[in-house]
């Protein structure tokens, strides 16, 4: 049986990568809803709709296991999906209370997309364990489109990063969680603007947790990509090996 993973758009790539490093005997689906991202500008109830598809979709082609790889549809989704479903559905958590347990001397930023920084997930997580009130959140929606078009560390994207992140006084932080997995192909341009803050993100406990609730196989380890229920394949495929190769130059920047 396979594991699915899935994302409005290649974001969640980077859990992919996590995943096959660290289960490297399994199979998987990767689904990027390209017809449908950014998530993060559509409402609560067409996000909930676009879920329930996807996991249908999974559980057709026989998936043991399904990770919700996108922040935002995790806040909006996972709790129904849990209910309506009876597989293991895994979302994303930012790794907030590992910035706080690790830096929580100092100011912790979460950025992520509006609907995750304005969501009940993230408040309540937030409530839970920032108990020195040291957690601020912020909104990058653009990063995400700049993801999409794999436009990494531009002039605009760098710009874009100073003007949003202009009325924090990084002086004061020890950690960026990177609350979106499209996030993680900018750690260079975040390290450049930030490069005495450490960045975080979600993906390794995202995975020892889908570890906890499946039976491990010994299998010849392959991923079928999807977009949007149509199988990617030819070209398509050489860009998303361009983003698995990107993740690859990142994974390392800013620890």
């Amino acid at each position: 049986m396979k594991i699915g993973i899935f994302d409005s758009g290649i974001g969640g790539l980077s859990v992919l990568y996590e995943a096959m490093h660290l289960l490297p005997h399994e199979q998987f689906i990767y689904y990027a809803d390209e017809k449908h991202v950014p998530y993060g500008e559509k409402t609560k109830e067409e996000i909930i709709g676009y879920v329930d598809e996807i996991i249908q979709f999974m559980i057709e082609r026989d998936c043991k296991a399904i990770v919700i790889a996108c922040n935002t549809a995790t806040s909006a989704a996972v709790s129904i999906m849990r209910k309506k479903y009876h597989i293991p559905i895994i979302g994303m958590e930012p790794a907030v209370k590992k910035a706080v347990d690790l830096y929580g001397k100092q100011k912790v930023l979460v950025c992520a997309t509006p609907i995750t920084v304005k969501g009940k997930k993230m408040l309540d997580l937030v409530e839970r364990v920032d108990k020195d009130h040291l957690v601020d959140l912020v909104a990058l929606p653009k990063l995400v489109r700049f993801a999409e078009k794999q436009e990494f560390n531009s002039d605009e994207v760098l710009a874009y990063l100073k003007e949003a992140l202009s009325k924090f006084d990084f002086k004061e932080y020890g950690s960026l969680v990177l609350g979106c997995t499209h996030f993680n192909y900018f750690k260079d341009s975040f390290h450049k603007l930030l490069p005495q803050v450490h960045l975080l993100d979600g993906n390794l406990g995202t995975i020892n947790y889908l570890i906890k609730n499946i039976e491990l196989e010994d299998l010849e380890s392959s991923v079928e990509y999807y977009y949007s229920g149509q199988r990617v394949l030819g070209k398509e495929l050489q860009r998303i090996e361009c983003y698995l190769k990107r993740l690859e130059k990142m994974k390392d920047i800013g620890k």
